[in-house]
């Protein structure tokens, strides 16, 4: 458990990553919700104070430290609101993972040192137009050409997709391979890239502050050397990192569960109507105690799987698991929550609403609830 894991040193990172926060994304996450993304000041801020990207190694600039710095991250970033912590939890645990995993020392020594500092923002483009939960059936094309890749096709819902400064793009260097998925590799294609561009910014109903947009490439050429790993090998480094990706998903969930619960618990408790304040009310009571013990269910069970995690032990079922059950469970306590509110609930002023409209999107991204099931029906028939 992670009792035996988090170290007086992870106790110091989250307490000066927090005040941090408090100083630099607190007083201004209105103004990131209205103006729909986390300016980049403030990227190079978090990187500056060493909190990006905390698991790269020292030789790129990063401290080389272990999967809890990784969980503080996401967990005090959400607690700021989605929005920031989904790009930026995306860029620092999920994209450059695949830049230190698959790339080369060239590549290694081009992107991320300025991906630690925050002068490099990056983004994944797996999701298009047609093809969202079956990655085998993606569009886009790469094709050799001497020296380069030319690449076409589309791309869509890419958080950090219109900041980024790189993108690793799920592509097909060969669209005939049997089975379809031998024939996925990924490219980075940088900002600046001839025919490359991007497309309008996604108007969300929720997580505002989360840059996402659309992608587009048109005969776009992009130098071989830019190939992470091998051709034909995208699909299996996907699958690789897909539960530390899954894994995130659920801590940052879990978040939204206990600040959805804290900041109900508080207003329930000074809010009056007939002559007694809500919390005393027995339906009250009911749904707090409900609500109390499934999110107490969901932090052992995640917090048990960092644990398993950071051993480096295989946990694909059981994080298929938490990332459904959790993003469900998320989407029943903001429900209740914002019920427990009334009207006030239904008010943009209110933190409930906000949170409320952010949760859905979580039982969809990184892959929906029901795909999550067909895994873990898998893992447990085979």
């Amino acid at each position: 458990m992670l009792g035996d894991i988090f170290t007086e040193e992870h106790e110091m990172f989250r307490v000066a990553l927090r005040k941090m926060l408090e100083k630099d994304a607190y007083p201004f996450f209105d103004e990131w919700e209205l103006h729909r993304e986390v300016p980049r000041s403030f990227w190079r801020t978090l990187g500056e104070n060493g909190f990006l990207c905390p698991m790269v190694s020292e030789s790129y600039g990063g401290l080389g430290l272990d999967f809890g710095y990784s969980m503080i991250l996401g967990e005090e970033l959400e607690r700021v609101g989605a929005g920031p912590a989904s790009g930026i939890v995306l860029h620092s645990d999920i994209v450059v993972p695949y830049i230190e995993d698959y790339g080369t020392e060239e590549q290694k020594r081009k992107w991320l040192p300025k991906s630690v500092s925050g002068e490099y923002i990056s983004a994944i483009a797996m999701t298009e137009p047609g093809a969202g939960s079956d990655l085998a059936g993606i569009r886009t094309t790469a094709r050799k050409d001497d020296d380069y890749y030319i690449i076409n096709g589309e791309k869509t819902f890419i958080t950090n997709g219109i900041n980024a400064d790189y993108v690793v793009v799920v592509c097909k260097t060969d669209p005939s391979a049997e089975p379809a998925h031998r024939g996925i590799s990924l490219i980075v294609v940088e900002n600046g890239t001839p025919g490359f561009k991007r497309g309008k910014k996604l108007n969300k109903i929720g997580m505002h502050s989360s840059d996402t947009g659309e992608l587009i490439f048109e005969d776009a050429k992009v130098p071989v050397a830019n190939l992470l790993g091998e051709e034909g090998k995208g699909f299996y480094y996907l699958m690789d990192k897909l539960q530390q990706e899954r894994l995130l998903v659920a801590i940052e969930v879990q978040i939204e569960a206990e600040e959805m619960f804290r900041i109900t618990k508080e207003y329930v408790k000074t809010r009056k109507a007939f002559n007694q304040t809500i919390a005393d009310f027995q339906n009250t009571q009911f749904k707090l105690a409900e609500m109390a013990t499934e999110i107490d269910i969901g932090r052992n069970y995640v917090n048990n799987l960092v644990a398993k995690h950071i051993a480096g032990k295989k946990i694909v079922k059981e994080v298929s698991m938490a990332k459904w059950w959790i993003s469900e469970m998320a989407k029943r306590v903001a429900a209740d929550c914002l019920q427990l509110h009334g009207g006030y609930g239904y008010m943009e002023e209110y933190e409930i609403a906000r949170r409320f409209r952010d949760i859905p999107v979580a039982a969809i991204y990184a892959g929906t609830t029901e795909i999550m099931k067909g895994i873990i029906a898998k893992e447990i028939l085979k």
